[in-house]
């Protein structure tokens, strides 16, 4: 494989692939990065689909830590952001459980 070729998930073309893809991601490293926190909140339903979802040490509270995260950066309406992300996680998850349910 080449540097360029990417690593292709099943799932990559479902809505918000990405921020669930860089969530696993920093998931996998320990970051609680914004994507990490996103992907904490719903490991349990993303488990039940199939994925392997990391927990994040010390975060006991996802959904407080992402709308703190939110509310620490600037320029960002954190009531606005955190219910769009959690928009996009949940169109996420009932793509890849339609997914699940119904393979291609």
């Amino acid at each position: 494989m080449t540097a360029e070729a990417a690593v292709h998930n099943p799932w990559d073309e479902l809505p918000g692939a990405e921020l669930v893809s860089a969530g696993l991601d920093a998931l996998e490293r320990g970051e609680p990065t914004v994507e990490a926190l996103l992907v904490a909140i719903g490991a349990s339903r993303l488990r039940h689909a199939g994925l392997d979802v990391p927990t994040l040490p010390g975060i006991q509270e996802p959904e407080l830590a992402l709308y703190a995260a939110l509310c620490a950066a600037e320029k960002v309406d954190a009531h606005s952001a955190y219910n769009a992300l959690i928009r996009r996680l949940v169109s996420f998850e009932r793509a890849l459980e339609a997914r699940v349910a119904w393979p291609r």
